[in-house]
């Protein structure tokens, strides 16, 4: 396909072009630990006509017991490859989340291994379900593709990078988490984590970033929350969260306002689960 990709497509967008040569669709449906909800057997029961199964889990660094870290990028073609995903491909994520959980990390990931036309479909399988769209049961199976990735570091911060950010305060570390949980009132999901956050962080649930129908906010109310949560988008953002996959959400709005930001891959699991991190509880500071 050819023209203009968007980072986001609708539902509309999609619908029309299915099964046009060099469109994939790729279901990126994860749920957090303890939700109780299977994606791959969601995928299996219902999913977008043509849509492959990406397992996140499984598409993740298996060398760390952190969840969701980036793999090599020679795993991560090789996983792209027998998902049927080509270089040439232009290539729409979605999940079943409604409020663009996990769909963003997928596009993320992409975007940072060198493929570049990748879009998350707005409102994703909910949205396609309202709609009363077309569903397809079963599980899809592609011919090999042709995949490269090569690693884009500036996307990626690591735990040093975060400690250093504490002294130098270059960059604004914004956290997708739940207030509950930024504050430290709520449980995380994942066992042996404390409650807080980074000192010196912001706060801005990811599910802020949608309206009720689960599509993303016009550009104009995304900029009012992400300024009423104390970001300045003339700084340098870094997006963090519980295992850096809501944090993507941010990366996907800024994107659509026209500004780049990090994540910080290793996130709170990582984080949170050291007994060598400075941890702050209650709000963020005042804007």
């Amino acid at each position: 396909m050819t023209g203009e990709f968007s980072a986001l497509v609708s539902t509309d967008w999609l619908a029309s072009r299915l099964g046009s040569p060099g469109l994939r669709v790729v279901d990126g449906s994860w749920y957090l630990p303890g939700s109780g909800r299977d994606p791959a057997a969601g995928y299996a029961e219902g999913h977008i006509p043509g849509a492959v199964f990406l397992d996140l889990d499984a598409t993740s660094d298996p060398a760390t017991s952190l969840p969701h870290m980036l793999p090599l990028a020679s795993d991560f073609a090789e996983r792209m490859m027998l998902l049927g995903l080509s270089d040439s491909d232009d290539i729409v994520v979605y999940d079943g989340s409604g409020v663009n959980l996990s769909a963003p990390r997928v596009w993320w990931m992409l975007r940072t291994f060198g493929h570049r036309r990748v879009a998350v479909l707005d409102g994703g399988m909910q949205k396609w379900r309202r709609e009363n769209r077309s569903i397809e049961r079963g599980v899809v199976e592609l011919p090999p593709g042709r995949f490269t990735a090569r690693l884009d570091p500036a996307a990626i911060r690591d735990l040093a990078a975060v400690r250093a950010n504490l002294e130098n305060g270059a960059e604004q570390l914004v956290d997708l988490r739940s207030r509950g949980r930024f504050v430290g009132v709520e449980p995380e999901p994942r066992p042996g984590l404390r409650g807080g956050h980074v000192p010196g962080s912001r706060n801005l649930p990811f599910t802020e970033l949608v309206g009720p129908d689960g599509a993303m906010l016009p550009a104009d109310e995304l900029r009012r929350r992400m300024e009423a949560a104390g970001i300045d988008l003339a700084r340098p953002i870094v997006a963090t969260c519980g295992s850096g996959t809501s944090a993507c959400a941010l990366v996907l709005a800024l994107d659509l306002l026209g500004f780049r930001a990090a994540v910080y891959d290793g996130a709170w699991t990582e984080w949170g689960g050291r007994p060598d991190t400075p941890v702050e509880s209650g709000s963020s500071p005042e804007v």
